[in-house]
């Protein structure tokens, strides 16, 4: 038995001889084609305030830990947390087609020693849902940690009742790999927490997937995708 076996001969992890722990996440704008992800500042509190305002559905904070924010004053004392923080490293999704800060996303739990980042805490506007800067944004973070500063896991969780949630982790590339029962407590009610992963040697199949399904030449005069992100992961999959 090696010192990677168990009892039962069964491997219980790969030696990481060249390993040093990455970077710890920066604060800098990541740019993209259809949307620019920046540092949560202040100065978007107007945008941001106006686009959560503007939901008809009132369920843009149903499974998120705070929210919703009837008062500006509350919401700015929201903001003002936000920005301070560091873990969650908060950043505002910056709509390239009117220039306006369209929805909130952050990294959390952020452990370089280790290479694990959880992408969390994302509350889209309603004009920004299911539309190609949504889609953009969380792919530039995921680019960020995997494939700029060489994170190993990526994660995405969330409560288990939350369908949209589970369905856009999917979407994405995101791996479900179980559901933590009875994980925490908010807003007075139980969270089962549903989890979902990228790993690092994953990454260059999805990259190529986000990179096909943004370019322009995917969408017609409406804005409508020709090829589902799914049917661009399956191509490169059958490519590999």
């Amino acid at each position: 038995m090696s010192d990677y076996e168990n009892a039962f001969g069964q491997p219980i992890g790969a030696p990481l001889t060249q390993w040093r722990g990455c970077a710890p996440m920066p604060t800098t704008p990541i740019v993209g084609r259809y949307c620019d992800v920046v540092p949560l500042n202040p100065a978007h509190g107007d945008d941001l305030f106006a686009t959560y305002q503007s939901d008809s559905t009132g369920t843009i904070w149903t499974y998120m830990p705070s929210g919703p924010f009837e008062q500006r004053r509350d919401f700015d004392d929201w903001m003002a947390a936000n920005c301070a923080s560091t873990d969650p490293l908060f950043f505002v999704i910056i709509d390239k087609a009117n220039g306006k800060a369209a929805g909130i996303t952050s990294f959390l739990r952020i452990v370089p020693a280790h290479g694990v980042v959880e992408v969390g805490y994302i509350s889209f506007g309603p004009a920004l849902k299911q539309t190609r800067a949504a889609t953009e944004a969380m792919y530039l973070m995921m680019r960020r940690a995997l494939g700029e500063l060489g994170y190993r896991r990526y994660e995405w969780k969330c409560d288990a009742l939350n369908a949209a949630s589970r369905k856009a982790a999917l979407r994405l590339g995101f791996t479900y790999e179980g559901t933590f029962r009875q994980a925490t407590v908010y807003k007075n009610r139980n969270r089962d927490t549903a989890w979902f992963s990228v790993l690092d040697h994953e990454w260059p199949a999805r990259e190529a997937a986000f990179e096909a399904w943004l370019e322009p030449e995917n969408f017609d005069e409406m804005a409508r995708q020709r090829r589902s992100l799914q049917m661009h992961g399956r191509a490169d999959q059958a490519e590999t």
